[in-house]
């Protein structure tokens, strides 16, 4: 059992991550006004900021499939079109004395950027809920909590996009807390074996990747359709990764991004717009491939520094996603289902998720 001075220590860590993706928001009436004014201009130069929450859950994706990547949460900000990152006033001072010393992240001579604050929360299980032991042949109970600094930079139709991911795996994360408040809300049956979770452990993640939109139509009625292609990778000892994709689109509208996908950096049509956005109604359809070699995963290879339960991963992973989102007035919401092949050997079902996201202009 762990101790309750411990337990205090990773809540007040917890509330600690929480205030640094409140304090970026956007600005509020009691800023300076000449701030207001900066952030509110409506150029060609500057979007608005969104806000988004997304839901990550296996249950989206069908009857038994509680398990794997079993549940996550997103809470971001998207800032609105920078002049730079380190002194524009559309940044709360926090974020821009962060920027600071963060310059080698942040791309430079592109004709559009923005960046995102992000605080996310990941929690991964076997298939077994019942069982208190260790489960060996199945991947490890882990969770993770994770604050986030996303810089993108677009040049016509190229997007560069990093994104710095700090925070901690372990019973420190609150998984386990979080995945039976969520399961007794739904009134499903809690995980048993938790007390066998990954060790608390301190992980950084450095993610880069190119996007280029190859292809885009729209006729004079609004219908169209465009297809962008990625390639990246990771680098931490949260995961260590190269991957390439691609991602078609089709319907009324499309934004003037580079891919609606979530958990992709720069995805959910997070990228700077080269235009204004439309006040008119949009939806469209998408559909996404995604294939990583992994060098390194901490969820399936266990504690980078201590003994701790392991499965035999395979290298190379890949995902199908399809969804829908519709926008209307300052609203936003996707729905997206994911296909994922097996991870490790002997994994018993193939990963089946699905995600919800819904976001607000302001």
């Amino acid at each position: 059992m762990r101790s309750r001075s411990a337990l205090a220590g990773a809540k007040k860590a917890t509330w600690a991550w929480l205030w640094l993706v409140i304090l970026p928001m956007p600005a509020t009436a009691e800023e300076p006004h000449h701030v207001q004014s900066a952030c509110s201009e409506r150029t060609s130069l500057r979007s608005t900021g969104t806000v988004n929450l997304r839901i990550d859950n296996d249950m989206f994706g069908g009857v038994g499939q509680d398990q794997g990547y079993s549940n996550g949460f997103l809470v971001s900000w998207v800032s609105p079109n920078l002049v730079d990152y380190r002194s524009d006033p559309c940044l709360p001072g926090i974020v821009q004395a962060l920027n600071r010393g963060l310059a080698l992240l942040q791309p430079e001579g592109f004709d559009e950027q923005n960046m995102t604050v992000g605080l996310s929360q990941m929690m991964y299980t076997p298939t077994d809920r019942e069982r208190r032991d260790l489960i060996t042949d199945d991947r490890p109970y882990a969770g993770a909590l994770m604050f986030s600094l996303g810089y993108n930079a677009r040049r016509g139709d190229s997007l560069r996009t990093s994104q710095l991911r700090l925070g901690v795996v372990g019973p420190a994360a609150h998984a386990e807390e979080a995945q039976s408040e969520w399961h007794r809300l739904l009134g499903i049956g809690r995980f048993h074996g938790w007390d066998n979770q990954l060790h608390n452990e301190l992980v950084v993640q450095l993610i880069h990747e190119r996007r280029t939109r190859v292809m885009r139509r729209e006729s004079a009625t609004g219908w169209g359709g465009d297809l962008t292609r990625h390639w990246g990778g990771s680098l931490g000892n949260f995961a260590t990764y190269a991957n390439l994709g691609g991602e078609l689109r089709f319907g009324l509208r499309l934004p003037d991004d580079f891919g609606t996908a979530p958990l992709r950096p720069a995805g959910e049509n997070t990228s700077p717009l080269h235009e204004p956005t439309s006040h008119a109604g949009s939806a469209h359809v998408f559909v996404a491939y995604d294939a990583r070699a992994v060098l390194y995963d901490i969820t399936l290879d266990g504690n980078t520094f201590r003994s701790s339960h392991r499965v035999d991963k395979r290298p190379f992973v890949a995902d199908v996603t399809y969804g829908v989102a519709m926008v209307h007035g300052r609203w936003r919401i996707a729905l997206a289902r994911y296909h994922r092949t097996r991870e490790f050997h002997g994994q018993k079902e193939v990963p089946v998720y699905g995600t919800l996201t819904i976001g607000r202009r302001f």
